[in-house]
Order: C-alpha cells, then sequence, then structure tokens
C-alpha cells in the first residue's frame, strides 16, 4: 500500500498548487493592489473548467491510459507556468487570467486521471487512508503555492515563482514516467477502455450515474456542505486584511498555520473513520463546525483590530475552522469513493468526476458570489447568513440514507471474505 499512497500523494500535490496559488495568492495580491472585493470573488471563474470535468471524463477513460494522461497535463503545466513567469499581474492581467485558465484546464483533465487510477488503485479498507493522503497531498501543495510563497512574494518576484512551479511539474512527471507501480496496475487500461465507448452516450452516462445507490443523496450533500465554511473562510482573511492586518501576517497565520491545521484536521479524519462509521464522524464535525462559525461570526461584529485579544481571537478562529474543513473534507471525499465503488467498474472513474466536479461547482458557484454579497449587505450580515447554510448542511447529514451508515473500514471488516 505504501507505493500506491507515495504515487498518489505527489499526484494530488501538483494539484493542489494551482487552486493554493489562485485561492491564497492571488486574492491578497490584487486586494494590495486596490481591487474590489467583487472583482476578486469574479476571478473565482477561472476554475471554470473544473465545473465541466464531466465533459470530457469519458475522453479520458476511453482514450489511452490514464498515465499518458497524466504525462500529457503536467508537462502542459510545466509551459503554462513558464509562460506566467514572462507575464505581470499588473500589465498583462488579461493574458495571465488566460494562463490561469488553461491551468486550471490541464489541472482538471490531470484530476480525471488520478482520480481514476485511486479507484482502482485502493480496496476498500484503504479509502480512508487514501484520501487522507489525497487531501493533505493537496493542501501541502496548495500552502506551499499559496501561502507559503505570499510569504517570499517581495523577495523572489512573480517570473521566479512561476519558474519554481515549472520546475516542480517537470519532476514530478519524470517520477511519474518511471514509477512501475501505473505500469503494473493498469498495463490492460486501454484494451478494457475501447470496448466501453458506449458510455459516450451523454444521456446514458447520466441515468447510469443516478442510478448507483446512494448518488442523489449523496451529489446533494457535495453541492451544499461547503457552502458556509466557503464563505466564512474566503471572507474572513479579507475582513481581517480590512481591519487593519497585514498581508504578511495573513500569509502565515491564514496561508501556512491555518492551513497547518487544515491537514491535521484531514490526517485525523482518516484515522477516525479506520475506528468509527463515516456518517457519524460527519454528523459530529458538522455541529462542532456550525459553533466554530458561530464564534467566527460574533469576532466579526466585535473586531477591533488595535486588539491583541481580538487579533489572538482571530486567528484562533482561523485555526479551528480549518482544522474542522479538513476533517470534513476527508471523510467527504471518501463517502464519495464509497458511493463511486458500488457503481459498476466501467463507469466508475465517470462516477467520482462526477460527484468531484458537483463538489467543485458548489464551492465555486457561491465562492463567485460571496464577494458581491459582502459589498451588498456587509460583514456582518454575510457572516449570519453563512451560519444559516451551515446548518442547512447539517440537517442533510441528519437524512443520509442506511446505506452509509454501515460504511466502516475496521479491522472485523477487512476479515471479511471478499
Amino acid at each position: 500500500m505504501n507505493s500506491k499512497l507515495t504515487v498518489l500523494a505527489l499526484l494530488y500535490f501538483v494539484q493542489g498548487m494551482p487552486y493554493g496559488l489562485q485561492s491564497s495568492l492571488l486574492p491578497i495580491y490584487l486586494r494590495t493592489s486596490g481591487l474590489s472585493l467583487t472583482k476578486i470573488s469574479l476571478t473565482k471563474a477561472l476554475y471554470f473548467p473544473w465545473i465541466l470535468k464531466l465533459i470530457w471524463a469519458p475522453f479520458v477513460d476511453n482514450l489511452g491510459t490514464k498515465k499518458k494522461w497524466l504525462l500529457i497535463t503536467m508537462s502542459g503545466l510545466a509551459v503554462t507556468c513558464l509562460v506566467n513567469a514572462l507575464l505581470s499581474p499588473d500589465t498583462d492581467f488579461a493574458a495571465v487570467a488566460l494562463a490561469l485558465l488553461t491551468m486550471n484546464f490541464l489541472s482538471s483533465v490531470q484530476d480525471i486521471a488520478v482520480d481514476g487510477i485511486a479507484v482502482r488503485l485502493l480496496r476498500q479498507e484503504e479509502v480512508g487512508y487514501g484520501n487522507t493522503v489525497q487531501v493533505v497531498g493537496y493542501k501541502i501543495g496548495s500552502v506551499l503555492a499559496g501561502g507559503g510563497l505570499l510569504t517570499v512574494m517581495d523577495v523572489i518576484g512573480w517570473s521566479s515563482l512561476f519558474v519554481m512551479l515549472s520546475t516542480v511539474y517537470c519532476v514530478v512527471a519524470l517520477y511519474t514516467w518511471k514509477t512501475p507501480v501505473l505500469n503494473i496496475n493498469f498495463i490492460n487500461q486501454s484494451n478494457e477502455e475501447k470496448s466501453q465507448k458506449h458510455t459516450l452516450n451523454p444521456w446514458k452516462i447520466l441515468q447510469e450515474l443516478l442510478s448507483v445507490p446512494g448518488t442523489q443523496w449523496t451529489l446533494v450533500f457535495v453541492l451544499i456542505y461547503k457552502l458556509g465554511e466557503q464563505g466564512a473562510m474566503s471572507m474572513f482573511p479579507l475582513f481581517l486584511l480590512d481591519s487593519h492586518m497585514s498581508a504578511r501576517e495573513l500569509g502565515i497565520w491564514n496561508g501556512m498555520v491555518a492551513m497547518g491545521f487544515s491537514i491535521l484536521g484531514s490526517s485525523i479524519g482518516g484515522l477516525l473513520m479506520s475506528k468509527y462509521r463515516a456518517i457519524s464522524v460527519m454528523t459530529s464535525a458538522f455541529i462542532f463546525r456550525l459553533g466554530g462559525l458561530a464564534f467566527q461570526t460574533f469576532l466579526v461584529f466585535a473586531f477591533t483590530g488595535s486588539s491583541l485579544l481580538m487579533k489572538g481571537a482571530a486567528i484562533l478562529s482561523l485555526c479551528m475552522q480549518h482544522f474542522l474543513g479538513g476533517l470534513i473534507t476527508t471523510v467527504t471525499f471518501s463517502i464519495m469513493m464509497y458511493c463511486t465503488q458500488k457503481a459498476d467498474q466501467r463507469i466508475q472513474a465517470t462516477h467520482y468526476s462526477f460527484l468531484a466536479t458537483l463538489e467543485v461547482m458548489g464551492k465555486l458557484t457561491f465562492s463567485a458570489l460571496v464577494g458581491g454579497v459582502v459589498d451588498w449587505i456587509g460583514f456582518p450580515a454575510s457572516f449570519f447568513l453563512f451560519l444559516i447554510l451551515s446548518a442547512a448542511a447539517v440537517v442533510h447529514v441528519f437524512k443520509a440514507p442506511t446505506v452509509f451508515y454501515g460504511v466502516q473500514h475496521n479491522k472485523a471488516e477487512q476479515e471479511e471474505p471478499k
């Protein structure tokens, strides 16, 4: 299992870099340049290719091997980073936006290939560990490309930043090309997939996906589970910036320390799932998250930038929300994978991409609008809205179908005959 987890960790690590770059570094950079919250939120539209993943997922399934798709996309990402290194967001914003859009397209295709590999590689008792590696690897890539680079942005500059990212893509692409894990497990993949071309029928794909047990509850869940949290996590750092906390402080506390707590939460989520049912862990985490968001809402009403006590409480709130968010994310992706494993093998990669696309759609649609909401009704009222949305997600979790309540990959289950 160690060789599987190593490969997955590296692949999800490089997938996290574009997200961290655009979610942590870019908003702070643009805000310090004087852009409105509405315009900053609209840059979330650059993630649009992730919403369209389901369109090209069947092609990744049916044309060539997953390994070839990985090599093509990582090579493209390395070249795109080099192009970005030649541009400046101050004078070439449209070109930079196009390059970032291209990065998101290539990353979304890469994500389909990696998810397809993970579904086939991991046995049911390995899903919790695999998704821990997935989330932690993704977040480490996000932290290094976002908060980590934000703290040294003034030193290394925009161009050097993208040269470094291009180098990372080249190194991981070389490792992917050389590793025997993908060759051993997917050597017959092309022949299998050539016989599955009938799955390119969009209507038939949708019917098959929705017929998988637990899919309808899961698709609603992945659309709404992050709404309140996503609004708070994206707007609270900007609230602190407007309240005179510096960009460097935010890079350290929100981009690195709080993300460290997110990674810790993701790791603990995998451990808890080895002892308790996934839905039981999820329910408890949602209740705690609701309390943490209530505390953060109070801070928005009461915060004064000159108070060290308030600043400490804000940092504590960031860490707490990221910890719970990380835990919830690991359990969510594990539930998605459990649901996918109930599907026929010939549509598993597409099924998981379907759920993952909806998960991204739920987050990005709200993220693109939340800046306009804050500009319209202000921070206090907006955070009260986030609290209500989080409460609605809790209600949905309590309505989980019984198919998920039996999911627990403990020792007793592992010893059952397959």
